[in-house]
């Protein structure tokens, strides 16, 4: 039996323990990707089926988790009851600079605090009564959002009229984002509606100020500055010779976004939550956009030279020159790790982009992904993760608990990574982890620097003693 027969074997199986309803649901979402296709041949974005453990969050918290939230200089208000609010405070690392309480607000918790009589009479003189108090606590904020939770929805509180009425008592952007819970399947649609906020109420606005623009000027787009991955892709692009005029959101401010389309290039990195309004700048201020890999230094030096080719002669030969700048750093690092590594195997599970950016890292350090997936991609994601993965890679798309146990008991992985909440499960079964979600407090991870992270981490994670003290089950 050939290794792609023997691992859609493996995927029946794991099916034949469902109920035949939901192995008739779930069998569409797991495959086994084929060389020289150009799908991975699952079902994606769709409703998890009810009753399985998912990884996956919600509409709320793929807004102010993800795109909002790490705005810096806003103060993003969860209007609702306390528990979801309480979920998305400092969840993600996304470091910034200021000083938080005065000028940056990124680790700050702001909730409505919803009791049962504002689900009986609303919220909403309660919601303007706690802009004014913020703008008396906190008058450097440059702005709110209001990221409403599921009741909020429910009972039809008017965010938008509230929203008018304090951005024209505070004279400063008031942005309300509809981005309840329940809305969607996933985060996934969270990211949408959050970038149509800034479509709606960010770029339509004419107070951004003038700037002086040249032709190199760029943003980065979708980079959450997890452990600060946004500024080590940051350095790269200036010692090319680019000018990065807005990053966003990670350490990123209004101003910045308000910005963005006077700038020459979108550069985005996590395509799936920032797609949408790259692609809205793109056809409104016919700003071109291009998906960069700054994971390993294979994918970075292609990254850095793809980039190039859309600027001139002197741009070209300053990418080359960063590329070559960081040759022995990356020859040490791989000297070094590499052989400590080579041939050990991965499964991943991520949001986002990382199960498809992040294999090429672990490629050129010699490790092997033998299988990977999202939790909450759409079929584009799965079209580009064909360029990333090789023959006979394992696909699961929004894996349940017990599909991605069964699989890693079955393939027996060197190193699984994954989520917070797949990771102490894993590391009981006596197995190496790195939680990929915010690189488990390390990183950055982004870059020739952040390669170097990487690497050093993968080590640590794999070659650890500790292990030999702990039996996964098949080594009993």
């Amino acid at each position: 039996m050939s290794k792609v027969e023997d691992r859609k074997q493996l995927i029946q199986d794991v099916l034949d323990t469902y109920p035949e309803k939901l192995a008739k649901k779930r069998k569409k979402h797991l495959n086994v990707y084929e060389e020289g296709k150009d799908d991975c041949g699952v079902k994606s974005n769709v409703k998890s089926p009810a009753g399985v453990m998912t990884a996956r969050g919600c509409a709320y918290a793929g807004s102010k988790g993800v795109v909002w939230g790490p705005i810096k200089d806003m103060i993003h208000i969860s209007h609702g009851p306390v528990g979801c609010g309480y979920y998305s405070w400092s969840g993600r690392r996304n470091y910034y600079i200021g000083t938080t309480g005065v000028d940056t607000f990124g680790t700050m918790n702001f909730t409505s605090d919803f009791q049962e009589k504002d689900i009986v009479f609303g919220g909403d003189k309660k919601l303007l009564k706690i802009t004014e108090e913020i703008e008396t606590l906190f008058p450097l904020n440059n702005g709110i959002s209001i990221q409403s939770e599921c009741p909020v929805g429910l009972i039809g509180d008017d965010i938008e009229g509230v929203a008018k009425k304090a951005a024209k008592i505070t004279g400063k952007p008031v942005v309300p984002v509809r981005c309840e819970g329940f809305r969607g399947v996933s985060q996934s649609l969270g990211h949408h509606i959050a970038n149509d906020a800034v479509r709606d109420y960010v770029f339509s606005r004419d107070d951004a100020g003038e700037i002086e623009t040249t032709p190199y000027d760029v943003a980065i787009i979708g980079d959450y500055n997890i452990g600060g991955d946004a500024w080590s892709s940051r350095i790269l692009l200036e010692e090319m010779g680019l000018r990065v005029v807005a990053q966003w959101s990670g350490d990123g401010t209004i101003n910045e976004m308000m910005q963005t389309p006077k700038v020459k290039l979108n550069l985005i990195h996590c395509y799936r939550s920032m797609n949408y309004i790259s692609r809205h700048m793109e056809e409104k201020y016919g700003i071109p956009w291009f998906e960069y890999n700054f994971f390993g230094p294979t994918k970075i030096a292609e990254s850095l030279r793809a980039i190039a080719a859309l600027f001139d002669e002197t741009i070209q030969e300053k990418a080359e020159q960063v590329i070559a700048k960081y040759e022995k750093q990356t020859a040490d690092v791989l000297a070094k790790y590499r052989p400590r590594l080579e041939g050990k195997t991965v499964m991943m599970m991520v949001g986002g982009l990382r199960p498809r950016h992040v294999v090429p890292a672990f490629t050129d350090l010699g490790m092997e992904m033998v299988g990977t997936g999202y939790e909450f991609a759409h079929g584009d994601d799965y079209k580009r993760t064909t360029e990333y993965v090789g023959d006979a890679t394992l696909i699961y798309d929004d894996v349940t608990a017990y599909e991605f146990e069964k699989f890693v008991q079955e393939l027996k992985p060197d190193l699984v990574a994954s989520g917070v909440k797949e990771k102490y499960v894993f590391q009981k079964m006596g197995l190496p982890f790195r939680q990929m979600h915010s690189w488990d407090y390390s990183g950055p991870y982004h870059g020739y620097d952040g390669f170097a992270i990487f690497a050093r981490d993968m080590d640590l994670a794999l070659n650890n003693p500790t292990w030999g003290l702990i039996k996964s089950p098949w080594n009993k």
